[in-house]
């Protein structure tokens, strides 16, 4: 890489005093901030107070930064930081930002790869050795659940030699979620300290991946983990170190900092609380950081939103790719960039990412063309960091905002309705979808409401929809990724077909063993010391399950008893039990 490429985003000592310069600008006061309040009109303030009117100085709350046209317009906190000690949340009150995190993780990485030091398309194993070779995808397909079934492809997938830092970076790496697997073994975080060598730990024991690289998305915390474990190993540096002097500091971004330390004492901080029979104080106690873990206030995310608006003279490319939505192998765009969700808001194009992490909340939006920038953070579990921000965003949006998705043009009859209700299983996770249906027409999840475009599609989002076909339907996603879907019919048991799937199953992957009993006529999962996990039937061979379990689905061998189990989460797609044999005693 010549020199002349590598300028920009603080590879020489101009690009650091060109950057510590404008974010020197950026650093408005309080009461410079509250003028330019004032120049919006009484009426922004008091839509934007509705917003975040339930806070008050008997709960927590939030802290919300606007910023248009560059300039800061907005600062302000509702609610208590410190409820113990009556701290009231400011504009410069420090909250953790959960995965608002990632973008700057992903800055690491390209900065190195901006320094000659990486690249993007390295295999992550040149820097993480401790990673497993994974086998490859197998040729056989899944022939349903519960009976005699191989392994399902979704769970083979490896091909650990073509697992990329850029897969990590945009989500379609296929490695499990670290802390998913911790739970499955009956240790979620926030109930031990992890630190980044659990997780190597945890990352290590995994025989699969979700699938192969490149070929789907799935949300992953591990990958940025990893990230952030590969900008210490290749700068030398800490990566607290490293993005203090590279991100930071240029940006004028003085009160943040990663908590890579959770016994720190950090002044200024929101205690972040959960609400249950009132509120109890929920902190994150991890030293783990990358996927989150970012300290921050509103006006240093309003300074980092600005540099892609604006990036420093060399820096655009940079910018621009990092904002970029991410292909899978095949050319296929998907909406997630480096860090970033790329995606649109009441027809308007908006980058942004939301982050939770034990009792914070928080949302980072940029409206790019209309240049309007949102943060907001929270410190009670129960916020709506993302419905706050996409409201205060509409009151400095104005009459920009465009319609809504597209509107009903067919009405679906008795039958055509009764044609998508029902259960289905993705192809693909086999977790279950359940399309309702009430007098008000089709819905799913509860509360998201499906509208018909003719009498086989149905809307289900912005640029997404439901396809009917004879075989089950296909759902295709804003960006044309495609995920199909068969029928299944709900099951139910006697005592006698339950004691089919009885048995202790063992996962040395999540470290733990999970033993299926029969207690009242209902089958339930007994997990050390002292956890039982109620399990709901679904479809034939599958469970609901409880205290965050997911979805427990029973491999049956030719005998009709179960020989297997998998746990399948949003971000573990089949993680394997296998049954212990009883032995007999002669």
């Amino acid at each position: 890489m010549n020199e002349k490429s590598r300028q920009g985003l603080g590879l020489r000592p101009q690009g650091f005093r060109a950057r510590a310069a404008w974010g020197l600008c950026l650093a408005i006061g309080v009461a410079a901030l509250t003028a330019a309040l004032s120049s919006q009109g009484p009426s922004a303030a008091s839509k934007v107070d509705e917003v975040f009117a339930k806070y008050s100085a008997s709960t927590p709350g939030c802290a919300v930064g606007v910023a248009t046209n560059g300039t800061p317009v907005l600062a302000k906190g509702f609610g208590m930081a410190d409820l113990e000690h009556d701290v009231t949340i400011g504009p410069d009150t420090i909250f953790e930002a959960g995965s608002v995190s990632k973008q700057f993780t992903a800055a690491a990485v390209m900065l190195l790869a901006r320094d000659g030091k990486l690249s993007l398309d390295d295999q992550v194993r040149k820097y993480v050795p401790e990673l497993p070779e994974y086998p490859p995808p197998p040729s056989e397909k899944s022939v349903g659940s519960g009976v005699a079934l191989p392994k399902p492809p979704a769970a083979q997938a490896g091909g650990g030699g073509g697992l990329t830092i850029r897969h990590m970076l945009n989500h379609t790496s296929g490695l499990r979620d670290w802390g998913s697997v911790a739970s499955i073994g009956g240790w979620p975080r926030t109930t031990r300290a992890y630190t980044h060598a659990h997780v190597l730990e945890i990352v290590a024991r995994q025989h699969s991946l979700n699938f192969t690289p490149g070929t789907r998305w799935s949300y992953s915390n591990t990958g940025f983990n990893l990230a952030a474990m590969i900008v210490e190993r290749v700068s030398g540096q800490t990566f607290q170190a490293f993005t203090q002097a590279r991100l930071f500091q240029p940006l004028g971004m003085s009160h943040t900092s990663w908590r890579d330390d959770y016994t720190r004492v950090v002044k200024g901080r929101a205690i972040a609380y959960s609400e249950r029979s009132g509120f109890h104080t929920n902190m994150p106690f991890e030293n783990v950081f990358g996927n989150g873990g970012l300290l921050t206030t509103v006006g240093d995310l309003l300074k980092w939103n600005e540099h892609f608006d604006a990036p420093p003279e060399g820096d655009a490319p940079m910018v621009a790719e990092q904002q970029k939505a991410g292909h899978f192998n095949d050319g296929r765009a998907h909406g997630y960039g480096l860090g970033l969700f790329v995606g649109s808001y009441k027809g308007l194009r908006e980058i942004s990412h939301s982050g939770s992490t034990a009792g914070y909340q928080a949302f980072l939006t940029r409206f790019p063309d209309q240049r309007v920038s949102v943060a907001v953070l929270c410190n009670v579990s129960t916020a709506q960091a993302t419905q706050y921000a996409h409201s205060v965003a509409d009151v400095y949006l104005g009459d920009r905002v465009k319609s809504p998705a597209a509107t009903p043009t067919h009405t679906l009859t008795s039958a055509e309705m009764e044609r998508f209700a029902g259960m289905w299983k993705s192809d693909v996770t086999e977790l279950p979808v359940t399309i309702g249906r009430d007098n008000d027409g089709l819905f799913t999840n509860r509360t998201i409401r499906l509208q018909a475009e003719s009498p086989t599609r149905l809307l289900t989002g912005e640029g997404a929809h439901i396809d009917l076909d004879a075989r089950g339907f296909r759902h295709t996603d804003a960006y044309g990724t495609v995920e199909e879907y068969s029928r299944v019919q709900p099951a139910s048991y006697t005592d006698d077909q339950l004691a089919r799937f009885t048995g202790t199953f063992v996962s040395d992957e999540a470290e733990t063993t999970l033993t299926a009993v029969i207690e009242n006529h209902a089958l339930v999962l007994k997990r050390r010391p002292d956890t039982t996990i109620a399990l709901t039937p679904l479809y034939m061979g599958a469970f609901n399950a409880d205290h965050g379990l997911g979805t427990v689905v029973f491999r049956m061998d030719g005998s009709g008893r179960a020989s297997e189990l998998s746990v399948i989460q949003d971000r573990v797609w089949d993680l394997r039990f296998r049954k212990l044999e009883v032995r007999s005693q002669k």
